[in-house]
């Protein structure tokens, strides 16, 4: 029997069931197996693929598996082979197909260039999965489903099924919970955890500015303030250092202690708050490597821009535009000064983690 009737036909006994016996069918009847809830999101996928393209960029394609494979090795479902890719379109959104196709649209990477913003939304998204949002949200409209199957004698099928429920979006309960266990992904992975904080201010940001698609990343989403509250809650628990401090004018400083280090440039879509979220959370990661060696900060000078890292975490990427208003000739010998000054921040970073650890044993 194809898993299309075989569905059909068990959901109409189920159905019948919970009729008879007069009480309400349950949030999450577990009817759905796992090989239907790939099979689902198989069809879903292709049907995606189709519409919009796959990116032909093979060190993209790669970069974006690469940060979804490290989310997913440290969640809670690794039952599923999960893919991850970029469909070619220039919307900034994401979307979490059951049975673990993940896609984000070219848009996104180019409105959120850093491993930190992308692992922030991949997070999320796995989470949708690792919950199973998609299937438990299908099982609670089995009713509605059910009887529009039979309406339409079936023509539906699963990939109706599950794109009926992405476009319908997920409730509040369930992004709430992606927003958490996403945060949760990201830290365990070794991301910066002020990654979410940064995907969401940039959502909203564009929202404001181009309007709500109502789907995928912004569908059913709680009000943004509400969501960077938990999202807070959740970093402050972690006390990660340095601090960050955003000033009436719109400059951020990074400090701990005496020490500060000043971002005054809104540089594309990243104004210095969402910098100063950069940098502060690449060193909280760095410095959870141990003690911070002040010798461990590079720069790679591209030109118009130079990044700065640690070891192989990438901290900042400073612009000529920033070296021109520090009173710089260009980025490069901008970024040196700055990672000198990062250099001093290391005894800094050492000396209170030490004593926190001292403290910490009493």
């Amino acid at each position: 029997m194809a898993l299309k009737n075989f569905f059909k036909l068990f959901a109409g006994l189920l159905f019948a069931f919970y009729l008879l016996l007069g009480t309400a069918f349950p949030a999450e009847a577990g009817i759905i197996s796992k090989q239907q809830e790939i099979e689902m999101g198989r069809e879903t996928a292709m049907a995606l693929e189709a519409q919009y393209g796959v990116v032909q960029d093979y060190e993209l394609q790669e970069r974006v598996n690469r940060i979804g494979q490290s989310l997913v090795a440290v969640s809670d479902r690794q039952d599923l082979e999960y893919t991850f890719k970029v469909l070619n379109c220039d919307e900034v959104n994401a979307l979490a197909c059951p049975g673990g196709f993940v896609y984000v649209f070219k848009g996104l990477i180019d409105y959120m260039p850093s491993d930190s913003e992308l692992a922030g939304v991949l997070g999320h998204e796995v989470s949708h999965i690792v919950e199973k949002h998609t299937v438990h949200q299908i099982e609670k409209q089995l009713l509605t489903t059910l009887l529009l199957a039979v309406a339409t004698k079936g023509d539906m099928g699963l990939t109706g099924l599950a794109s009926q429920a992405l476009a319908a979006g997920y409730s509040r309960t369930d992004e709430r919970g992606a927003d958490k266990e996403g945060f949760n992904l990201c830290v365990k992975a070794g991301y910066n955890p002020y990654s979410m904080v940064l995907t969401i201010n940039k959502l909203e940001d564009l929202a404001k500015e181009k309007g709500n698609p109502g789907y995928g990343l912004f569908s059913s989403h709680p009000e943004p303030e509400e969501r960077l509250k938990r999202v807070m809650k959740q970093i402050k628990k972690l006390d990660p250092h340095p601090d960050i401090t955003v000033h009436e004018d719109g400059t951020a400083t990074v400090h701990e202690g005496d020490w500060t280090f000043n971002i005054t440039q809104t540089v594309g879509n990243d104004k210095p708050e969402y910098r100063a979220y950069m940098l502060a959370g690449s060193l909280y990661v760095a410095r959870q490597r141990g003690p911070v060696d002040p010798y461990r900060f590079i720069v790679y000078d591209n030109g118009s821009s130079a990044t700065l890292y640690y070891e192989d975490v990438q901290l900042l990427t400073v612009y000529n535009q920033d070296a021109y208003a520090a009173g710089f000739g260009d980025a490069g010998s901008y970024a040196n000064g700055c990672a000198q000054l990062l250099r001093e921040w290391a005894p800094v970073a050492n000396a209170n983690d030490a004593a926190k650890a001292d403290k910490d044993k009493d």
